[in-house]
């Protein structure tokens, strides 16, 4: 009776260690097709007054390694200040040919504060989104844009012409969707969620003008659900 005892004890064990094998081989499977991401823009990517791991597209890969998806770290060209002709410059001196599974445009803030010429944003984003999809395995499919966030409900905007600075936001917005669309780009409108901030403050960071983690993530949990879907076309 011991002895078979003993011998159904190995046997489980034997089977418990051919099942534990398996899943490493297929974890290791999965560890070698990682999902990458490209993140392009400017204050708002880089995520200006939040920790690292407070950013936007920090949060969006988190998010997804959280249900399983064996995604990268971001890359991150981005800088805060930036206009649409600095992002291009910091594009083209990029070097490689590297591809990737995402790549996310959100650009044209700086454009509108230094008050530069609305057929700036117009030509230099049409070559950001050519580019983008060059830089994506999936072409347009693989791209994905977000709206610019409506800066004039914040603190730092107490004092100036907010109205007129809403207004030229709605207007780039409309540019960028008009733009996302006609190369099959997915739009993803935030700027719904910035305004939120004229009412709640824990919205805004320590500097009274950019988005705190808080509306980070709620723009990553509006966008959630279709990036996801992206990745399983």
């Amino acid at each position: 009776m011991f002895l078979q005892m003993r011998y159904i004890i190995t046997s489980l064990l034997l089977v418990f260690i051919c099942v534990s094998c398996n899943s490493t081989a297929i974890i290791t499977q999965d560890k070698s097709s990682t999902i990458s991401y490209l993140a392009l823009g400017d204050s708002y990517t880089i995520g200006e007054s939040v920790a690292e791991n407070q950013r936007w597209p920090v949060q969006l890969v988190q998010k997804l390694k959280e249900e399983g998806y064996p995604i990268q770290s971001p890359k991150i060209i981005a800088k805060t200040g930036w206009r649409t002709d600095e992002l291009l410059e910091a594009m083209n001196n990029e070097q490689g040919e590297e591809k990737y599974d995402l790549v996310s445009v959100l650009i044209g803030v700086n454009n509108q504060y230094q008050a530069r010429d609305f057929k700036q944003l117009q030509e230099e984003l049409e070559i950001i989104l050519q580019q983008a999809i060059k830089k994506s395995k999936q072409g347009a499919d693989g791209v994905f844009v977000l709206s610019i966030p409506d800066y004039s409900v914040t603190p730092f905007a107490k004092g100036r012409k907010v109205d007129e600075i809403a207004r030229e936001i709605k207007s780039y917005n409309e540019q960028c969707k008009l733009m996302s669309n006609n190369y099959g780009i997915k739009y993803f409108y935030i700027t719904d969620i910035s305004k939120k901030a004229s009412e709640n403050l824990d919205l805004v960071a320590t500097d009274g003008l950019h988005p705190s983690a808080e509306m980070y993530t709620q723009w990553v949990e509006k966008i959630y659900t279709n990036v996801k879907q992206m990745l399983n076309e």
